[in-house]
């Protein structure tokens, strides 16, 4: 096995840490210790670190998810997520031509080698049989939301698809176009993400489960869902496109559009990624780790506002419009604000006249507004009327089997919970029928 990943070219860097690596270093030790005196004692010390990396692997297989032949979802998994020059390059477009593919050809002949590995001679040699579990391993059910099931449905097919293969010129199709249809690395398998600095450096960690909303379960604002469509559809299709800053009353669905825009989009390569307020400071950073990607990114910044000593949105606004580089083509701002404006305002911005240590407050105040004119496109959310939020309810309440009264009970019941929890919106008639849904599960 170490002979066969020191010829790898592609794929060279694993990275020390790498299961496989140190497996192969692991064969390699034990092909070097047989027929000498202490055999036994070291065999001993090989099975327990065999042991070890096994842990590791079922610890990897729970986190995604992996099923069946676990050794098989593993060197899929490496495949998936190595980012190099060949992959990044086959992302969203696929294979082109080039004598890099002959290298990659040789790579994936050494990848057939490792799926097709015989680990039974090991386990008869050292008494052990846990190479063969995992080979037909049955995973525990468990819910999606304990484990990254977006990576882990992709990664299985890749496997299963991989072992089934004939050669390395079959599994350079099978790889290539997975990249094509799904990308590699984190940004291929994942939808959204954050950001965090670890000891100076900036990272961006995926978002491992992400609400499968739909804007079809958004019930109403058709005109504005219209003009949010409109511009993600020209973005992600290659065509010129704004920034979009989505404001308006609170619980209106302004922050479910987005998540929803997400999950439409996505197959056509849409990611997003989630910055807070404070980490404005790192978002050139973030742009300069994700322009030369083959995605349309999304920086989605939520319930944007700023008080007057928040000096936070100078950093947005050299971003999106005023520095000297240009904020890159795969890339664009979604924000959501309860403020038209953004940013705090008093009545003492707009006078000149008043006695204060600034001279020209009209200055002041179109400081503030510059920030929502870097924004091409402006979609207001603004609470529904009764009638509105009726229809709302209906509707919200026809997804509900459990839930029998008739339409003049559920509107009244409605009409008491909206005046004592917060008012008339397509927050607070979810949160109305998700009561009625319990309750009639009590029944």
């Amino acid at each position: 096995m170490y002979r066969l990943i020191s010829k790898l070219v592609i794929y060279k860097k694993l990275g020390d840490n790498c299961l496989l690596i140190q497996l192969a270093q692991l064969i390699k030790e034990y092909d070097s210790i047989q027929g000498k005196e202490n055999a036994t004692i070291l065999k001993e010390e090989i099975i327990s670190r065999i042991y070890t990396l096994i842990n590791q692997l079922l610890d990897i297989a729970t986190n995604f998810g992996f099923n069946k032949n676990l050794w098989h979802n593993y060197l899929a998994f490496i495949l998936a997520t190595n980012e190099n020059p060949f992959s990044i390059t086959c992302e969203k477009v696929g294979a082109k031509e080039g004598t890099v593919n002959q290298f990659a050809k040789s790579d994936f002949k050494i990848f057939k080698q490792l799926f097709e590995y015989d680990f039974q001679p090991i386990e008869r040699n050292l008494g052990i049989n846990c190479f063969s579990i995992i080979s037909n391993y049955q995973a525990i059910k468990k819910s999606g939301l304990l484990y990254n099931m977006n990576v882990s449905d992709k990664v299985r097919m890749l496997s299963e698809q991989i072992a089934e293969a004939s050669d390395e010129n079959e599994i350079f199709t099978i790889v290539t176009n997975f990249y094509r249809d799904y990308g590699v690395g984190t940004f291929g398998l994942n939808k959204a993400f954050r950001i965090q600095r670890n000891n100076g450096k900036l990272d961006i960690f995926p978002i491992t489960n992400t609400h499968d909303v739909l804007l079809s379960d958004l019930i109403g604002y058709e005109v504005q869902k219209k003009k949010l469509v409109d511009n993600t559809k020209a973005f992600v299709e290659g065509r010129k496109a704004n920034n979009v800053l989505l404001f308006g009353d609170s619980g209106t669905g302004k922050s479910t559009s987005v998540k929803a825009i997400l999950n439409e989009y996505y197959k056509d390569g849409l990611r997003m990624i989630e910055i807070y307020k404070h980490q404005f400071k790192d978002l050139s950073e973030v742009i300069a780790k994700i322009k030369n990607r083959n995605y349309k990114f999304i920086i989605y910044m939520d319930d944007l506002s700023f008080e007057d000593f928040e000096i936070e949105y100078k950093y947005l606004k050299a971003v999106i419009e005023g520095g000297l580089e240009n904020k890159p083509e795969n890339v664009l701002i979604y924000a959501t604000s309860n403020r038209r404006h953004l940013i705090r305002e008093t009545w003492s911005d707009r006078n000149d006249m008043e006695k204060t240590e600034e001279i020209h407050r009209s200055d002041t105040m179109q400081e503030k507004l510059s920030l929502v004119a870097r924004f091409g496109i402006t979609i207001n959310f603004s609470a529904p009327s009764k009638k509105e939020f009726q229809e709302i309810v209906k509707k919200l309440a026809l997804r509900q089997k459990d839930i029998r009264l008739t339409e003049e009970e559920l509107l009244a019941e409605a009409n008491k919970w909206e005046l004592s929890h917060g008012g008339m919106s397509g927050r607070t008639a979810q949160q109305f029928i998700n009561y009625l849904a319990g309750q009639a599960g009590n029944e």
